[in-house]
């Protein structure tokens, strides 16, 4: 009941804010094709003869040699209609890293492997111009597909078909999406498949700080309620937080240090793993198509 009452009181509170207009037109009209982030990051050491130099007190003369690589894809095409967006949205993300030790085998490690389409309804059901910047609010929900690139060495190969409903807020100047679902998953790593039951929220914001330079901030959480089968490799809940300062360096090419976090439960034993990712990214964006913008 508590919690009933807590949800009317917001729902009726964003109605009171200065500017809402129920059922309000959007300002775009249109499709809106965007590569919005293509970055790599590269990184070689190649030391020779460092067994004859082992016993040297210099790290450059005696380390192992290494390799790492990482790519990041992240492109969309979304159509705005006069009352719904319809959005589709593909995630492609691997990394890598070969170590060649002086005196041992190769060692290959994945830091990142991840394949994420999703395709998605929004009602457009309110537009409020004057709030935090302004952002639009409503319904809505997603199909998605998340699988790897390559199959772990001593795992199975992910593979989730998800289904999302809920209620965010979008299309903000600030306010990039703020979001709370309920979410289904038909998981098909391992058989026989599973059924999961989860709910989550997220939120992204961008914040100019000076002509060119964009601090970007993105939060997701993840709390999976059940399952129909249990696995050793099931989550509690999940998640990641992402910190990034993007500098133009020319046109739409961009430098932006990060930091990223991500943390995971099982949950059927008691030790919480955790990834910590710090660096600088160089990255890519283009508009291949921007909607139409209608004045109300």
């Amino acid at each position: 009941m508590k919690r009933t009452l807590v949800c009317c009181v917001l729902f009726f509170s964003i109605l009171l804010l200065p500017g809402v207009r129920a059922g309000a037109e959007g300002v775009k009209r249109g499709w809106e094709v965007e590569l919005s982030k293509l970055s790599f990051d590269f990184n070689s050491t190649e030391v020779k003869n460092a067994t004859e130099y082992k016993d040297f007190p210099q790290a450059r003369l005696n380390a192992d040699s290494q390799t790492a690589i990482r790519g990041f894809l992240d492109a969309s095409a979304d159509y705005y209609a006069h009352r719904y967006l319809w959005s589709n949205e593909l995630i492609l993300d691997y990394g890598r890293t070969k170590i060649r030790p002086v005196d041992g085998e190769t060692l290959t490690n994945e830091s990142a492997d991840q394949i994420l389409f999703t395709t998605g309804y929004t009602q457009r059901l309110w537009n409020i111009p004057n709030f935090l910047g302004g952002f639009e609010l409503g319904p809505f929900a997603n199909l998605g597909y998340e699988t790897e690139f390559t199959k772990p060495e001593d795992a199975a190969r992910k593979k989730v078909l998800r289904a999302t409903a809920g209620v965010k807020l979008f299309e903000g100047t600030y306010l990039k999406s703020l979001f709370a679902a309920v979410v289904g998953e038909r998981d098909y790593t391992y058989s026989p498949t599973s059924n999961k039951l989860a709910w989550e929220a997220g939120l992204k914001i961008e914040q100019p700080v000076r002509e060119g330079v964009v601090a970007k901030y993105e939060v997701f959480f993840r709390d999976y309620l059940s399952e129909s089968q249990s696995n050793q490799t099931d989550l509690d809940y999940e998640f990641s937080a992402d910190a990034r300062l993007e500098v133009q360096l020319y046109k739409n090419l961009y430098l932006a240090p990060f930091v990223s976090f991500y943390t995971a439960q099982a949950k059927y034993f008691g030790k919480r793993g955790e990834n910590l990712y710090i660096g600088v990214s160089l990255s890519f964006s283009h508009l291949f198509k921007a909607a139409d913008e209608i004045s109300e």
